[in-house]
């Protein structure tokens, strides 16, 4: 990456002598070090679709070689975007709570602003959604499934390899679908109950999903049945999107300072009270009696468990 800015920055040819001195990792290096360090380097650019131009400043001395990056080789074409695109595209930098999407988003922002598109999150504070992303088996399940890497985890204390095949965020809570190598077939894991450490088996790509698979299908599995029951929320004005969505409005007591009462459905109590609790204090059980001690037990574990 050092080298890249170096040479994508520079606007005249960069000898390797002056490489050497003004990129950080080079420094130190013996002479032969540097030499097949730079050399690495150079290739992996070059791989990756960077091209590394050589040649020389001098019509003088055209044997004194130097090397650099020029943007309209390296960079994409102009790219536009929708009003719809742009605003979603600043939706998604304020959906990921966690530490690790949260930093890319930022990078993401600091792009599009610099090829001359400016969404504004703060806009989008009312539109977005609340989804958690704090089990400790997350960030390494999603860089196994963006990656084709095998696995290795325990579920509920039980050993599982699986090839991961997708992601889902349903009712509060993430789920993996993958092929569970023991058993040969399909398997939809609830990522909070991956109880021990991931493992990555094997090599980046060494698998694909099978073109047989409906994915849309699959995912759509997880989606609750019909709705049997039905309770009674409190949501802060702008917030709950995703229960807003099933939702109806009611007249309702004990609604407190800007939130509004709506009657949400569900058909499963323990998924149901996940997701009321994914959203913290946006959201306040009014009803029934049963629904509101879940909650609120649910949530004093989670507290208790932070301290």
């Amino acid at each position: 990456m050092n080298l890249a800015i170096c040479l994508l920055l520079a606007r005249r040819f960069v000898e390797k002598s002056q490489i050497r001195e003004v990129v950080e990792g080079y420094h130190d290096l013996s002479d032969a070090a540097f030499e097949r360090t730079f050399e690495r380097d150079k290739d992996e650019l070059r791989a990756m679709g960077v091209p590394v131009e050589t040649g020389s400043n001098s019509a003088l001395f055209p044997d004194e070689i130097g090397y650099r990056i020029r943007r309209k080789d390296f960079e994409l074409p102009p790219i536009g975007f929708t009003q719809t695109e742009t605003a979603a595209l600043g939706l998604a930098a304020t959906v990921w709570e966690s530490a690790t999407q949260a930093e890319q988003a930022v990078s993401a922002l600091a792009k599009l602003r610099a090829g001359g598109v400016d969404p504004d999150p703060e806009r989008l504070a009312g539109l977005a959604p609340s989804i958690g992303a704090r089990e400790p088996a997350f960030a390494p399940i999603w860089a196994a499934v963006a990656e084709r890497v095998a696995v290795r985890f325990s579920y509920k204390g039980q050993p599982r390899r699986v090839q991961p095949w997708a992601m889902a965020y349903r009712r509060g809570s993430w789920y993996l679908v993958a092929l569970d190598l023991d058993k040969g077939e399909r398997r939809t894991f609830k990522v909070s109950r991956i109880d021990a450490e991931v493992v990555r088996l094997g090599k980046p790509g060494s698998y694909q999903v099978p073109a047989e698979v409906e994915m849309d299908a699959v995912l759509a599995g997880l989606e609750p049945g019909p709705a049997d029951a039905e309770a009674i929320l409190a949501i802060r004005d702008g917030r709950g999107a995703d229960l807003r969505r099933r939702a109806r409005p009611v007249d309702a007591e004990g609604v407190p300072c800007g939130f509004s009462a709506f009657a949400v459905s569900y058909s499963r109590t323990g998924d149901f009270v996940g997701e009321v609790c994914a959203h913290g204090a946006d959201v306040v059980v009014l009803g029934p009696p049963g629904i509101r001690r879940s909650v609120i037990a649910q949530l004093k574990a989670v507290a208790g468990g932070r301290k």
